[in-house]
């Protein structure tokens, strides 16, 4: 997505409704035929897996097939390689260090996981995915940068409850391009119990589509919400919440929210 996609009139924009789709259509009339074919795939799929894990599960298993770097939203490799870089630079300078322990939610095939199982101690990445098709991907990823011996967890999970998971482990958990797929009640599933696993130092970053607008969801795969209603959404489950500025300076679509157990410096 790209980064205009936070300017003031497209956050405005509601995606679901038919003006816009009809709009979209005439500026955009080679993206038709993609489209209907998504929707097609979508309607069938929503009608065999009616929860949407399941949903989704099919949707990347679908996606996986076909490209696994497109499935985790990168069109081209060199796009691949600069959203992960992205995603580690970000960290970087919010002080990721290498003793730290990390839990990457949705880690994809590890188009930003690479790097940081590259920095980060032997046996201090976790990644999650719901989907096991990429993390078979993920797996030749790691191959592939010749990272074996950094150990790394990758486990597939089929809810956000991170019951698995120890208490008080992490330092940081990072979900980037997750909730922006992502029904309300999967993302209150996550902030209810993502405070167990962090330390009372850590905190946990997540990406989102955001709108100004009406909250919707296109074809039960992409969702958008206001920045309030995530920030409401943490905060009752006793999280401290912000919506980090510095992170709309990046060549991104999506925006980023951070919370905590505890209130962290610069907050």
């Amino acid at each position: 997505m790209p980064a205009d996609a936070r300017s003031p009139r497209k956050l405005r924009n509601n995606r679901a409704t038919l003006t816009h789709k009809t709009g979209y259509a005439l500026r955009h009339p080679g993206r038709v035929i993609p489209y209907l074919r998504r929707a097609g795939r979508d309607a069938w799929l929503r009608l065999i897996h009616p929860d949407h894990v399941g949903y989704y599960r099919a949707v990347m298993a679908s996606d996986t097939r076909r490209n696994p770097e497109a499935a985790v939203g990168s069109q081209t490799h060199d796009r691949w390689l600069a959203l992960g870089q992205m995603q580690f630079d970000y960290l970087i300078g919010h002080g990721l260090r290498p003793d730290h322990r990390m839990l990457d939610i949705g880690c994809g095939n590890l188009r930003g996981g690479w790097r940081f199982i590259s920095h980060l101690d032997a046996g201090n990445y976790y990644g999650i995915d719901i989907s096991p098709d990429i993390l078979v991907a993920a797996k030749k990823t790691l191959v592939e940068r010749r990272l074996q011996d950094k150990m790394p967890h990758l486990t597939i999970t089929g809810d956000l409850t991170l019951d698995f998971l120890p208490s008080n482990h992490f330092d940081v958990v990072h979900a980037h391009s997750v909730f922006s797929h992502s029904p309300l009640e999967v993302i209150d599933q996550c902030l209810a119990h993502v405070g167990r696993v962090l330390t009372d130092t850590g905190f946990f970053d997540f990406t989102f589509d955001r709108t100004e607008g009406t909250e919707h969801q296109v074809l039960r795969e992409d969702f958008y919400y206001r920045t309030a209603t995530l920030l409401a959404l943490a905060r009752k489950h006793g999280l401290h919440a912000r919506f980090m500025e510095d992170w709309e300076k990046r060549p991104h679509g999506q925006s980023k929210i951070r919370v905590s157990r505890s209130a962290l410096p610069g907050a």
